[in-house]
């Protein structure tokens, strides 16, 4: 009888390596494709959260829309809203630079407002917030804009979209 050795053969494992490897090259760029569409979600998301805020601020302090993100959120450890730190968002969107789920945030003002409350700052008439990936391809594909009439707009090569680009549906 022969004495045959128990275990794997060569081939044996190196089949077993190439169906591993197969698998992964399909599963992989699902996996990041899943990502982005998490990430753009996360985006869209946050500039709902940005608008309804901005909207608050100008109901709540009667100083137009805020300055800046800033104003939106506050400081570590800050309890006590104010037109300065109004506690509406979170200090993830608020600090700078505003970046959370592989998006960075923009806001800007126009249209001053002509009356400023006691201890605040100038706010604005009109307001624009845009959300462009970090990594175009990697980290989101997409780029988002939104402004005060609260309707989000994208452009599909990650730039930063107008009042131009489609409506997101």
């Amino acid at each position: 009888m022969r004495n045959r050795e128990k275990g794997f053969s060569l081939i044996e494992l190196l089949i077993v390596v190439a169906i591993i490897l197969i698998i992964a090259a399909i599963a992989i760029p699902n996996l990041l494709r899943s990502k982005m569409a998490a990430n753009e979600a996360s985006a869209v998301g946050s500039l709902r959260t940005i608008t309804t805020a901005a909207i608050s601020f100008s109901s709540i302090y009667g100083d137009g829309f805020p300055p800046d993100l800033a104003h939106l959120g506050g400081a570590a450890g800050t309890t006590t809203a104010t037109c300065k730190s109004a506690l509406l968002i979170d200090s993830v969107l608020s600090a700078s630079p505003a970046q959370k789920s592989g998006y960075t945030f923009t806001f800007a003002g126009a249209n001053a407002v002509s009356v400023v409350p006691p201890g605040c700052d100038a706010g604005w008439n009109n307001f624009t917030v845009s959300a462009v990936p970090i990594a175009i391809g990697s980290t989101g594909q997409r780029g988002f804009f939104v402004d005060e009439t609260g309707v989000i707009r994208f452009t599909t090569d990650g730039s930063a979209p107008t009042t131009a680009s489609p409506a997101l549906q």
